[in-house]
């Protein structure tokens, strides 16, 4: 397939292609009983097998079990039982979520054969929400390493170019909903492992506020930096995942002990009266930042603020504080976590995650403590200067389009790679952000946005995304997808 071919993209015939339907059109038709939860999973598996072979979106589908609990999701329904929004709809979990009974291999040869005991308070949720889970999707190893080669499954690719990375590390997450595989999936996001495949996948990415998702369950890196939460096909998508999902959780001392709100009532598109701040030091002047990107966010907060939003320049600390910051604690609590591996059974991990990792050893107790003040005094700053007057900040996700492959180098660290993010600073501050599409490059592949909320302010982000995805959504155009026959690169249970 040549390069152009891979990324001209299809249109989506609509709401009669069951891929198509949002979370919200098909949960109305299973209601109704004009389709089954049955045929929603049947239809999915079958596109997985059909297209994935060129994709490895998922190192494990579980079939069977997700046949049984559509046909669960489907009894229930019929006796007028509803569990919620996800209640009969398909789902997946990045491979660092323990489901009972499934590995939770992290794309490691350390834990490829671990198996679960228990759920995830993610899939607890979700089960308990009357979703269907299809399996497990790929991830960079310990959701820190890259797309190495070394690892016991092969790395995700991109779906509008096969030759590009899809970003990471909830690779597979990113992949298998802009395929079309899933409406919505759930992954992690430490310093951009959510944002980055939404962003360069050309899908929406949530990393919610610090706390607001339960990590029980989920594989730890940076405990202090750690977010979940889910990417869907539309932000609508995105808002239902979340609410089934968020919450307090007493195994968790991290979440807040208070209910999640109603994320679905304000998704109206109307942003008029709401405060929106921006600024473009972070990447305008940037000889790494595309053009491209810069005018999409400037067209971005125009539509806003030709809505009735009121839209204003604030000035923030500077951007390399944030990253020399994050890049400190994460590196510190990164060594912390795999430290018992790192010294007994180095050569297990990938190269790139163990080269990764390593610098985590000379971080010392003051450089660590140092880094933790600056935290706090930027956690601070972002609150006075921008989330005490405004509602949303709107900023780059992503510098350029995805990396090839051959450009990302097999040692770290690297040359600056021409995909660098801009997503570390909201990780480190726990304000919630949202990766947003906006359309496409001039080489075919998808570019977005990146929207910031006060703490706890995601439905702000729902209802600024609404508005802009009516404009630039383009949610009517997929990825054009390879057949191919399937091989033994992912599991079946």
């Amino acid at each position: 397939m040549s390069e152009t071919d891979a990324m001209s993209g299809t249109d989506a015939t609509g709401p009669g292609d069951l891929a198509e339907l949002t979370v919200a059109q098909a949960g109305a038709l299973l209601r109704s009983g004009e389709i089954t939860s049955v045929q929603l999973a049947e239809h999915a598996l079958g596109l997985i097998e059909a297209h994935d072979a060129a994709l490895n979106s998922f190192v494990l589908v579980t079939r069977d079990q997700a046949l049984e609990r559509a046909r669960q999701a489907d009894r229930e329904l019929r006796g007028g039982l509803d569990r919620g929004p996800l209640h009969g709809i398909p789902y997946a979990l990045k491979d660092i979520f323990d489901a009972e009974g499934l590995p939770t291999t992290n794309q490691s040869w350390l834990t490829v054969s671990d198996v679960a005991a228990g759920d995830s308070a993610v899939e607890e949720r979700l089960r308990a929400g009357g979703g269907v889970l299809l399996g497990k999707l790929a991830t960079y190893e310990f959701a820190m390493g890259g797309p190495s080669p070394d690892l016991p499954f092969p790395p995700a690719r991109n779906p509008w170019n096969t030759e590009h990375i899809p970003s990471g590390s909830s690779s597979g997450a990113g992949v298998a909903v802009a395929a079309g595989f899933l409406r919505v999936a759930f992954g992690s996001d430490t310093a951009g492992s959510m944002r980055g495949p939404a962003f360069h996948c050309g899908t929406v990415g949530l990393k919610p506020t610090y706390g607001l998702v339960s990590g029980h369950g989920a594989t730890p890196l940076s405990p202090t930096m750690d977010h979940f939460g889910p990417l869907g096909w539309t932000v609508a998508d995105t808002a239902a995942a979340l609410q089934a999902v968020a919450g307090p959780d007493p195994r968790d001392p991290r979440t807040r002990d208070a209910p999640a709100p109603d994320y679905l009532g304000g998704l109206t598109g109307d942003v008029k009266g709401l405060r929106v701040a921006y600024s473009s030091a972070w990447y305008a002047h940037d000889p790494e930042t595309l053009p491209e990107i810069t005018e999409g966010i400037e067209r971005a907060l125009a539509h806003l603020e030709g809505l009735g939003a009121i839209v204003e320049e604030c000035k923030l600390p500077a951007y390399e504080l944030f990253n020399a910051c994050g890049r400190i604690v994460m590196a510190a609590e990164g060594f912390a976590t795999h430290e018992r591996n790192l010294r007994e059974e180095p050569r297990k991990f990938g190269r790139i995650t163990y080269q990764k990792l390593l610098p985590g050893a000379g971080v010392g107790a003051a450089d660590l403590l140092r880094a933790m003040e600056l935290r706090r005094r930027l956690i601070e700053a972002l609150d006075q200067r921008v989330f005490a007057d405004h509602d949303v900040l709107v900023t780059a996700c992503g510098q350029t389009t995805a990396a090839r492959f051959d450009a990302f180098p097999l040692d770290w660290p690297p040359p600056r790679l021409a995909n660098d993010m801009q997503t570390i600073p909201f990780a480190l501050t726990g304000h919630p952000a949202m990766s947003l599409p906006l359309g496409f490059a001039g080489n075919g592949l998808p570019i977005g946005v990146q929207l910031v909320g006060p703490r706890f302010g995601e439905a702000g982000l729902f209802r600024a995304g609404t508005a802009l995805e009516a404009e630039f959504g383009r949610r009517g155009t997929r990825p054009a997808l390879t057949t191919g026959a399937p091989d033994d690169r992912h599991a079946t249970a």
